[in-house]
Order: structure tokens, then sequence, then C-alpha cells
């Protein structure tokens, strides 16, 4: 029997459609808070879908159903949304294949970020460092896995926030719910958590000596390994 689709329908989740005042451009406000409410939600721990209803989104967000809709084909073209006859709304998933290819691309990109902020001589490499200063022998990654995994998401994302490039910023945006999801469900296994914070630190290291060839190779080499853990255990992770 197939599984049944989940609804959005919980208290905690109200707090990720904050209702829109009459005064602002319905269209583009609606379309960012569903968004924002989308990258709010785990798609890949469960095998269950996760499907929105229009009407529900409408009273969620204190509007009419004509700008949700708007909003909601916006988010189709992006590829966030599927419509579904007769269901409704379908949050997408990706495929093992277009998770791998998704990480691929980013480790293209973040590894260009990394050579951007080492080439410049004003990056605060420092705020990278602080991103880990809690995690010693006695505060280790694998012994605080949520903590963590929330600091290897703000690490990958400052990469490419420092890197001064919006265009970077802009490509990986649409990129980031997938890559985001699967490096939060990967980060617990088999012993990810310590080497991912290994990498990191050196990554920092080689910016912080100013050797660009060596910290965009590391970069690469490093988001590249979760494609290849995608690739090699996928099917744990999406049956």
């Amino acid at each position: 029997m197939a599984p049944q689709a989940k609804r959005m329908t919980s208290a905690a989740s109200l707090e990720a459609f904050p209702r829109i005042q009459a005064d602002e451009s319905f269209k583009a406000k609606v379309y960012a808070a569903l968004k924002d409410a989308i990258f709010k939600t785990d798609i890949y721990s469960s095998a269950d879908p996760v499907m929105l209803d229009e009407r529900d989104l409408s009273d969620r967000l204190g509007v009419s159903r004509t700008p949700v809709r708007e909003a909601i084909a916006m988010l189709e073209q992006d590829g966030f949304l599927r419509t579904v006859p007769r269901r409704g709304i379908l949050i997408v998933r990706k495929t093992k294949r277009e998770i791998v290819e998704m990480i691929q691309a980013w480790a293209a990109l973040e590894s260009m970020g990394v050579r951007l902020i080492t080439q410049d001589p004003n990056a605060d490499v420092a705020a990278l460092r602080q991103i880990f200063q809690d995690f010693t022998d006695n505060h280790r990654p694998n012994e605080f896995l949520s903590e963590y995994s929330l600091a290897n998401l703000t690490f990958h994302q400052a990469l490419i926030k420092m890197s001064g490039s919006q265009i970077l910023v802009d490509t990986t945006d649409k990129l980031l719910f997938h890559v985001r999801g699967i490096r939060q469900l990967t980060i617990g296994r088999d012993g990810r958590a310590e080497r991912s914070i290994s990498d990191h630190l050196t990554i920092i290291e080689a910016i912080e000596q100013r050797d660009v060839k060596k910290a965009e190779s590391l970069a690469l080499e490093h988001t590249l390994g979760l494609a290849a853990y995608v690739d090699t255990h996928g099917h744990e992770l999406f049956d």
C-alpha cells in the first residue's frame, strides 16, 4: 500500500507561514513566504511525499487564493513544486542521479567561491573558524550531531556568500534546497561528521595561507566526496 502523503498541518508548521500584510505586493510576498516554508521542510528524511493545499496555504497566509496560485506557478517554474491532479501540490524530490549531479555542480561552484575568497586579502577568514569554535575533543561533532549539522550547512553557505559573487549566490540558490537536505541526511552516517570537520579546517587553513590551488582543490574534493557517497549509498537514502 502506498504511503500516505504528509500535509503540513501541525502547529509547528504554522510558523513557516507568516501572515501577509494587505499593503504588500501579494505575488512577490507570497512567493517569498512559500519558498521560505519549502526550504524549511525536510523532504528527504522520509519516503512519504509532502503535499501542500492551495486553500490551506491561502488561509495560513491570510490572502486570497489568486496570489497563492500565482506564487505556486512561479515555484513550479523554479522546479520546487508540481501540481498533482486531485491530490494537491507536491514538493518535488529529486532522484538519486539528479542529486548526484546537483552536488557535483555545487562542488564546482563552491570551489570557485573558495578561489575568490582565497584571492581576497580582505576576506574575513576568521569568521569561518568561528563556525566550528565550539567543537573540541570534549564537544565532538558526532556527539552533538544536530548542532554540527547546522554548523556544516552554515559553512558551505558561507563559502558561497563570502566569495562576493552574486552570480554564485543566485546559481546555487536553486541547488541549495536539495543539497542542504542531503547534507542533513548524510552527515550522521559512517563517521562523516568527524571527517567533515577535519576537511573544513584543512580548507580554512589553506585559505588562511592564501594557497589558492590547494584551497580550491580541497573544497572540490570535499563536496565531490558527498556526491560519491550518495552515488554509492543512494539505495539506502532514497528507498
